[in-house]
């Protein structure tokens, strides 16, 4: 084979649109743009305009309060942990903190810390560091022998 001989698989290049190229193009004229009006042209952003009518984000009422302050906690649950111990992907018998379990790929980003929860099973024992801890999670934990560290989030 040469290099003059080589070509992509049927199907897997597109010609780009061509408009306003003529009308034998399909995309002449108009350019697929339609008649006039503000929509034909370039630049239109009108996202929540319902032609002059109150917008409906506007017309119902405001409900609730966004707590600035809140912690934004990563959930684990024990059965995830015990998924990952039981594919070597985290070592059970030393200390699981943060930076083992961001290592370990079972959490991308620590937030405000993480928050260990008990769905699932946990049969390994395990001494784990987290910033908070639901109380099925620290029984489950402690009934494998484990024991279940919480520390203050940042």
């Amino acid at each position: 084979m040469k290099l003059n001989q080589l070509s992509d698989n049927p199907g897997a290049t597109k010609d780009r649109k061509r408009v306003g190229r003529g009308t034998g193009s399909g995309y002449g004229k108009n350019a697929g743009g339609g008649h006039k009006g503000q929509k034909s042209r370039s630049g239109v952003a009108i996202k929540g305009f319902e032609g002059g009518q109150m917008p409906l984000h506007r017309r119902l009422p405001k409900r609730g309060f966004n707590n600035i302050f809140r912690k934004d906690y990563v959930p684990l649950n024990i059965g995830r942990l015990q998924a990952a111990i039981d594919a070597k992907k985290i070592d059970a018998s030393s200390a699981i903190d943060t930076d083992a379990l961001i290592a370990s790929g079972l959490i991308t980003k620590a937030r405000d810390g993480i928050r260990l929860l008990g769905s699932g099973e946990l049969t390994a024992k395990v001494n784990i560091t987290v910033a908070g801890a639901s109380k099925t999670a620290v029984a489950a934990v402690e009934k494998a022998g484990g024991s279940v560290t919480v520390t203050e989030s940042k």
